[in-house]
């Protein structure tokens, strides 16, 4: 036998132009792979710019608010380090030291160039955060800086004897560095003592956490609320036939063709005291003329009027689940003996479990940041925390703590998604 020469040795496949059938396969799937990136590449930086790239910048402002030590000109937009002085004193003391003749002649001369640059605004506004009435203190100070002579601590307490108040120095110790977790302890009802220690704000100032807590408890009522609504209405339209249940389809969308606040104001005119619902209750006699129900500007009109709006986001998992459900399931279970509810229970429900799960999902993620609702219906006892977040943006200004606080709602949210992955899981979901 003849060995075979090495220039007719086997190729393998080939296409018909002469390359190898891997190679060809593997370019034509990378070139369908740039084509699919290409196509979906306006969409991917749409998501980066109006979603990652936002909560980034939530991110960063949250643990980050550098005007105790950085002065931007708002017309060049010059940076210029301020308050440089102080904050070498306190890189070289530690936290508790007893403000010393040297640290208030540093915190002198940074007054003289805080007053140049006319500065004094935005530093005592970042130290009025962690201590509140401090803004009028930097500003005053601050005008009568170049008159200040040695020794620089009886000039200065001359001025205002606040500056002695040792959490105004734990408070301007903690704005020196440019990232910083007081935002979040904030956030918790927590703060810094004078030595740096962490302890709980007065009961009196106590609010953030029982803001979280009230949220979380309504959401949670008005997503069972949704749920006890919504299974039956969805139900109904699954085993109507299609003529019946599209029609009453229409019904169950009309919601979504209203705007938001149309629907809100709505239920401020049905829940007043002089009210449609409490002036029928009375011309029923049901209740007397003196008897009319508190249904607005509290809990109980937040939790109505966010369960109507929020009602289609249950009903419409719930569907999607339930028109797929053949049934002659539940038939065959009862024709073994089992009784109605035993068919339900055991046939029925566990199969419609992907979009009971969708749906409180949804409207738990929906409830916890509603704002516009909780604000004209809830009063002060309906308020939830996205209010209070919308407060720090629009009339505190304070970004840094409305940041903070929007960041652990965002947890929240990361931990329920997390747990409805391991309890039910993600590729059950049914949304549609």
């Amino acid at each position: 036998m003849t060995a075979t020469p090495p220039e007719a040795a086997p190729q393998g496949l080939q296409t018909a132009d002469g390359r190898p059938l891997k190679a060809a396969l593997a370019e034509s799937q990378a070139r369908a792979k740039r084509r699919a990136f290409y196509l979906v590449a306006p969409l991917l930086a749409f998501i980066l710019l109006t979603f990652v790239l936002p909560i980034g910048q939530l991110l960063s402002r949250s643990v980050s608010d550098p005007r105790f030590i950085e002065h931007v000109d708002r017309s060049s937009g010059e940076v210029t380090p301020i308050m440089t002085g102080l904050r070498a004193w306190f890189d070289d003391n530690p936290a508790g030291t007893e403000p010393d003749e040297a640290a208030y002649a540093a915190l002198a001369a940074d007054l003289v160039l805080l007053a140049d640059l006319r500065g004094q605004g935005d530093v005592g506004t970042r130290i009025n955060y962690e201590a509140p009435g401090t803004r009028s203190l930097f500003t005053k100070t601050a005008r009568r800086a170049e008159d200040l002579q040695a020794p620089f601590r009886e000039a200065i307490l001359d001025v205002d004897e606040d500056w002695a108040d040792p959490m105004l120095w734990q408070a301007m110790r903690d704005a020196s560095s440019r990232f910083t977790a007081n935002f979040y302890l904030a956030a918790l009802d927590l703060a810094k003592d004078e030595t740096g220690k962490i302890v709980n704000v007065p009961q009196e100032r106590q609010v953030y956490v029982m803001l979280f807590e009230r949220t979380a408890i309504l959401s949670v009522l008005i997503t069972f609320l949704t749920l006890v609504l919504g299974f039956p209405v969805a139900h109904l339209l699954a085993t109507l036939p299609l003529r019946y249940s599209n029609l009453l389809m229409i019904l169950v969308l009309l919601p979504f063709w209203t705007s938001l606040l149309v629907r809100t104001t709505s239920w401020m005119v049905l829940l007043q005291s002089q009210g449609v619902i409490n002036s029928t209750l009375v011309w029923l006699g049901v209740i007397g003329e003196d008897g009319r129900i508190q249904m607005i500007y509290n809990q109980l009109g937040t939790v109505i009027a966010m369960t109507h709006i929020l009602l289609p986001f249950m009903v419409l998992p719930l569907y999607s689940v339930m028109r797929p459900i053949k049934p002659a399931y539940v038939r065959a279970a009862r024709s073994l003996g089992a009784t109605s509810w035993t068919a339900f229970r055991r046939i029925y429900l566990p199969q419609t479990v992907p979009g009971i799960g969708a749906g409180a999902l949804l409207v738990f993620i929906l409830a916890v940041g509603y704002y516009i609702t909780p604000a004209l219906v809830g009063g002060a006892d309906g308020q939830l925390i996205s209010n209070l977040i919308a407060f720090h943006m629009q009339n505190s200004l304070n970004w840094s703590l409305a940041a903070a606080l929007a960041s652990l709602l965002l947890a929240g949210v990361l931990i329920l998604y997390w747990l409805y992955d391991r309890l039910v899981g993600i590729d059950n979901l049914k949304l549609g």
